[in-house]
């Protein structure tokens, strides 16, 4: 395991970039949740992880998976492929809608406080019987962030269980601080470009079994990956992305950020919503 804080090299840039982060678990001080209950919030700093949590109802859900599927076909005809449609709030209206949706905000300030910052959006999308993996990884190891204090909601857009490759969490990771890594550039089957190996010897997965419309949300400490889908169903996931307004961002990434919750802080952009798809 590395030290909390440490420089540690962000994978996926043209150069090498050093930033000096603190990779250490901030739990949740929240004492009077407005939505959670005080034991989601020990829950969430006990676990790194809450589920399910219902945001949209059938219609809804269908009428954003609707959307999906317009979007999806847009990129595939431009020669991309299902993960291709990453920090989607920049350049998709209905996107940053779902980003700043209140229902999921209330939530995320129930753990992270009254200052919150959404930055990312990324579809998560496995075709049928596609052969790739998620392999498992730390979502901080990836972000220009300090300190570690982001949260992932991840809401379904297709049902997600375990005959399509529905995403696993190994609880109680979160606490362990910044995993070492090794690099799978080479692996083809491997959508990421790293994997935290032995990871038995952290305990047994949980999977995060979900009904389109519904969310987890997630520490971006924890360890968590997906297995490939073999199923003749499709899995897709929107990965939604928080954090405290004192988290600095750095390599332009603050630019990718939406003033949610709070006063804007002066470190932080606020987007505008796309005026155009």
């Amino acid at each position: 395991m590395n030290s909390p804080t440490s420089f540690q090299a962000i994978p996926g840039q043209d150069e090498l970039h050093q930033v000096e982060r603190d990779l250490s678990f901030h739990p949740s001080t929240t004492a009077a949740p407005k939505v959670l209950t005080p034991e989601q919030v020990a829950r969430f700093n006990r676990d790194g992880y809450l589920l399910p949590f219902r945001i949209f109802d059938t219609a809804e859900a269908n009428e954003l998976r609707a959307y999906f599927d317009a979007l999806l076909a847009k990129y595939t005809a431009e020669g991309k492929d299902s993960y291709s449609i990453s920090s989607a709030h920049l350049r998709h209206g209905r996107v940053w809608d779902v980003l700043t949706n209140p229902r999921i905000v209330a939530i995320v300030s129930d753990l992270i406080g009254e200052s919150v910052v959404a930055w990312g959006s990324h579809f998560f999308c496995k075709m049928p019987n596609d052969g790739k993996t998620v392999s498992w990884h730390q979502d901080a190891s990836y972000w220009p962030l300090t300190p570690s204090k982001a949260v992932t909601v991840w809401l379904a857009v297709d049902d997600a269980d375990r005959g399509n490759a529905a995403m696993r969490y190994i609880p109680g990771t979160h606490v362990l601080g910044h995993l070492t890594y090794k690099l799978s550039e080479t692996d083809p089957s491997n959508v990421l470009n790293q994997v935290v190996p032995e990871v038995e010897k952290y305990g047994d997965p949980v999977y995060v079994e979900l009904k389109a419309g519904e969310a987890s949300l997630h520490s971006d400490l924890l360890l968590h990956g997906s297995e490939a889908n073999t199923s003749a169903r499709r899995r897709c996931g929107l990965t939604l992305r928080y954090t405290a307004g004192d988290v600095r961002a750095y390599m332009g990434w603050a630019d990718k950020g939406v003033i949610v919750k709070g006063a804007p802080p002066a470190h932080w952009g606020n987007r505008p919503r796309p005026g155009e798809e």
